[in-house]
């Protein structure tokens, strides 16, 4: 019997055993032709960052060759200059250094890059380049060289002694052994000397980049924790029975917040959560977490209560300029009218539940702090059929309004806006109400009018 029995079993075992090492070979031989991928990727990134940063210094130069009155060749520079830096910010993020101190490089660069970007688009024959801007790309050329020259010697050790970034991003998720690493200090080393290097002016541009709204200019007092509980309350409309838990966050910063958290009332899992700020008891975000039924309101009807919604919460003269639907969803966009004009720095964003139309959510925080009482609209130059002929001539109008909106210098332009379709795509084009030119163009999906 046992005999049989072998006589069976072997040559299923056997076949089962080769089929084994078989399958094992192909999953072993899949996971080697993944990593020689990912390998040949990281290398490709990493010399094509060296070879970007090389000729970024490079066109930094030829900008500085050129006759100081060369417009045309200043403007092709830059240009060069701000798509070397957009190649080396590329292959930075397709390699494993997201564990590495290389933030003050990733932030150079990209202020080398506003810089390049705002300075080439302007018109240089009206605003040539100025004496501190080219002072600044002398700095800029001689710290990019350093920058390119130490890349290239870890570039040397690379090629030399033949490493692998599969050990280098392994090496880097194992912290005890990132000391004994040649790549991975020169990139260190790197981020250290751009971080050693002094301040430059980059002028309004660039510092727009880094311009965070300050609390500083919000009215009111410090409020308490009860006093956000009564706030928290009367906005969510329970009852004053109701627990609310109240957590500071970011306490000791002009950016102090508390966030109140309790239970709605239309539902026993449901909560509703709300941020307030610190100075004022501002209300910066709102979300009830309900469960959302299938879509029975369109977004006429969803409108039509998020405007009484925003009214009976306090916000007046908001108006909705952009929707987008997601499923049983919807988000519109508001912004405040002042005098006939959309104010879109002050913009909020209200999420509805389709299943009813209630609001169930809203982010108000550029609302808060872009908010000011009686802001000061400059006077239009140019009157709506003059702003109108500036447009393609193959748009299709479907309105227009004024509005007050920041430029790529984070400068408040009035403006027409004028929504309609050219190539059976809905846009927004803002006209410069002073002199007629181009904005900002924007696609928009689902037009609010």
């Amino acid at each position: 019997m046992y005999k049989r029995l072998s006589a069976v079993l072997f040559p299923v075992m056997t076949v089962l055993l080769i089929g084994a090492m078989v399958w094992g070979y192909q999953e072993n031989q899949e996971k080697n032709s993944i990593l020689i991928k990912a390998e040949n990727q990281y290398q490709r990134a990493f010399h094509d960052l060296s070879y970007h940063v090389d000729r970024l210094h490079g066109e930094i130069g030829n900008t500085l060759a050129v006759n100081s009155a060369s417009r045309s060749m200043h403007r092709k520079g830059l240009v060069n200059v701000w798509r070397m830096t957009s190649e080396a910010q590329n292959e930075i993020n397709q390699l494993p250094l997201a564990l590495l101190p290389f933030n003050k490089t990733e932030e150079f660069l990209s202020k080398i890059s506003k810089f390049s970007y705002q300075t080439s688009i302007r018109d240089l024959d009206k605003e040539p380049l100025s004496e501190q801007e080219f002072n600044t790309l002398k700095v800029l050329y001689k710290n990019s060289a350093q920058i390119s020259k130490e890349l290239q010697a870890v570039q040397d050790k690379v090629i030399k002694n033949r490493i692998r970034w599969m050990d280098v991003e392994a090496t880097i998720a194992n912290e005890d052994q990132m000391e004994d690493n040649s790549v991975i200090d020169g990139f260190k080393l790197v981020d250290k000397t751009v971080g050693e290097y002094p301040d430059l002016d980059w002028g309004p541009s660039v510092a727009s980049i880094n311009d965070k709204r300050s609390v500083k200019k919000l009215d009111g007092v410090p409020v308490t924790e009860e006093d956000i509980r009564r706030k928290s309350i009367k906005f969510a409309d329970l009852g004053s029975n109701v627990e609310v838990q109240i957590t500071e966050n970011g306490k000791g910063t002009e950016w102090a917040s508390y966030t109140a958290q309790t239970k709605s009332s239309k539902g026993k899992a449901a909560t509703i959560s709300m941020d307030f700020t610190k100075k004022g008891g501002l209300l910066i975000s709102y979300s009830d977490n309900r469960k959302v039924g299938n879509k029975k309101v369109d977004m006429e009807q969803a409108r039509d209560k998020v405007n009484k919604f925003l009214v009976n919460k306090g916000y007046h003269e908001m108006t909705p300029i952009m929707y987008d639907e997601y499923g049983n969803m919807g988000t519109f966009t508001y912004v405040r009218k002042q005098d006939g004009v959309l104010i879109y720095p002050e913009k909020m964003t209200v999420r509805v539940g389709l299943d009813n139309g209630e609001v169930t959510g809203f982010q108000a925080s550029e609302f808060v702090y872009e908010q000011q009482n009686n802001r000061k609209i400059p006077p239009a130059k140019l009157n709506l059929e003059e702003a109108r002929k500036m447009l393609n001539q193959e748009f299709t109008e479907n309105y227009n309004r004024k509005s007050l909106i920041e430029d790529e210098y984070s400068k408040e332009v009035l403006c027409y806006e004028f929504g309609g379709k050219v190539n059976g795509t809905n846009y927004r084009v803002f006209i410069n109400a002073e002199d007629g030119s181009e904005v900002s163009v924007e696609e928009i999906r689902t037009p609010v009018k």
